[in-house]
This record gives C-alpha cells, structure tokens and sequence, in this order.
C-alpha cells in the first residue's frame, strides 16, 4: 500500500509539456492545410477521388467537401487527442522527461497528414501528380522520425511500445524501445524505397514488415523482463519518472 500512497498532489498535475508556444508548430500545419484548400477550392473538380485500392487505382469518389476539408478536420481530431492524451495517462507525469519526443512525434504525424492533403489537392486540381508515389515516401518518412525519438520515451500507458513487460520493467522498456527504434528506422528507409515498385508490391511489404516486427518485439520485451532481477509483477506497475 505504501507504494500506492506515496502519490502526492504534483504527481496528478498533467505532464510539463503543454504551452501554447510550444503547440505553435502543430496549430501552423493545420492551419496550412485549410488555407491550402481554401486556395484549392475554386479549381477543384467536383468529384475528387478520396480513397485508392490496394493497386493504387482509385475506387471512391467524393465532393469538395469531403476531398478538401477531411483530411484537415482529421488533423484537428488527432492534435487534440495526441495534446490531451498525456493528462488522461496514469503515468503522466513521465511525459515531461521526453517532452521533446512525444512533441516531435506529434509534428511527424501532421506532417504526413499534410502530405497525404497535399497529394489529395494535387490530384483534385488535375495536376496529374501519381499520389500513391507519395504516400511510401510519407509513411517512410514517418517512420524514420518515430525511430529516431522512440528511444527518448519513458514509460507511460500511450505513447511507445507498450507491453505488460515494457511496462514491467525499465529494463526491458528501455531495451525493446531501443531495438525498436533502429527497427522503425529501418522499415522507414524500406517504405520509402517502395514508392519506385508496384503498389500492390508495397501493401504486401508494409503489412508484412509491421506483422514480424511487432511479433519480435513482443517477445524480445518478454525475454529482457524475463531476465530483469529487478522486475515487478506484470499489472503491479505504474510507469514514474525515476524508472
């Protein structure tokens, strides 16, 4: 019980991240997004294809509303939810050691949104840009920068690569996040690259890769709690700023 107790008053304050200077970056790119479709709109078409198979063919159709304006609401949706995520999370308080990171992290996810926009916008005006050539170079780019500030987390119940033994033990959450992001890195560099073959060649790569590397790091974050003598229980952990 002790254990439990020692939680004071500054523990269940939310994290240190939050400051609107700091939100500035992700407010900007979500602002560019609508200004970009707002410029769009008189040259869009009134169809604008809004979904592509996984052939890179497109097989859905939508209006100007749809094409141009979900894409950034889902922006919206997503900078709110990564901002308040951290206040909801019982290890919050560790989020203000790797601020930095989930900030970082948080700038990559919009900014592939934006791409995808961009791409979307490119296509609706008739540019005759090929969008899924983006859209490797996107999700490649995207997981290079996750692997590069993975292994600046700590551990909390959101962000990172959480298993019951990740969450267990600092050891095998610092091991398996450093594994993890050489691994990110690495699939980034391999998504990227599938921009210059097949579509259909890419979906099999992505599901594939992200299939064999979450099952192997699954079990290496067993094997290192396994071998931690300063492991606890799984379930009888919450994630603190001195792990």
């Amino acid at each position: 019980m002790t254990g439990h107790t020692t939680h004071n008053a500054s523990s269940e304050r939310g994290p240190a991240v939050w400051s609107w200077r700091r939100e500035l970056p992700l407010l900007a790119i979500v602002a560019a997004m609508f200004i970009a479709s707002a410029v769009a709109w008189p040259f869009a078409d009134d169809e604008i294809p809004t979904h592509w198979n996984a052939a890179g063919e497109v097989d859905g159709y939508g209006g100007k509303v749809e094409g141009l304006l979900l894409l950034p609401g889902i922006a919206i949706a997503v900078w709110l939810l990564l901002a308040f995520l951290p206040r909801w999370d019982p290890g919050r308080r560790n989020y203000a050691s790797f601020g930095t990171a989930y900030l970082l992290t948080r700038v990559g996810v919009l900014l592939f949104l934006a791409l995808v926009h961009a791409g979307v916008i490119a296509v609706a005006v008739g540019s005759g840009i090929d969008i899924y050539f983006l859209f490797p170079l996107g999700i490649g780019a995207l997981f290079f920068a996750l692997g590069n500030v993975m292994p600046k987390f700590r551990p909390n119940y959101f962000a990172g690569i959480r298993t019951p033994w990740t969450l267990a033990s600092a050891k095998s959450w610092t091991a398996t996040h450093r594994l993890g992001g050489r691994l990110f890195m690495l699939g980034g560099i391999l998504f990227a690259a599938m921009a210059f073959v097949r579509a259909e060649w890419f979906v099999i790569a992505l599901v594939g890769v992200l299939f064999v590397g979450v099952a192997f790091l699954f079990i290496y974050s067993y094997r290192v709690w396994r071998d931690d003598p300063d492991r606890v229980p799984v379930g009888m952990v919450t994630p603190n700023a001195e792990e």
